[in-house]
């Protein structure tokens, strides 16, 4: 399973990467394969695994911030694995990158 996702905590301020970053010391932790992203990262893991992960992340910020957002995008494909990579790989080929 691949899952993009984004947290983030309203009103804090506008820097937002120090919450940030305690969202990504989880991922990292996590020992899933990720991606981070300027705007969300991805992870790559069993399905059990991503999910806890996510509300491990998401409930990590609400302690941070009283009210926060979080959007999950997945992709979800029976017997697919590296995906985090192979998508981005199958793309760059057929622009020959």
């Amino acid at each position: 399973m691949l899952a993009s996702f984004s947290i983030i905590p309203i009103g804090v301020g506008e820097n937002l990467k120090t919450y940030v970053a305690e969202i990504v010391k989880l991922v990292q932790d996590s020992g899933l394969e990720y991606r981070l992203g300027p705007m969300e990262t991805t992870v790559e893991g069993e399905p059990e695994a991503v999910w806890t992960l996510l509300k491990k992340c998401h409930d990590r910020m609400r302690t941070l911030s009283n009210r926060v957002i979080t959007h999950i995008a997945i992709d979800d494909r029976e017997g697919a694995q590296n995906r985090i990579r192979g998508k981005v790989e199958e793309i760059e080929a057929i622009l020959k990158k």
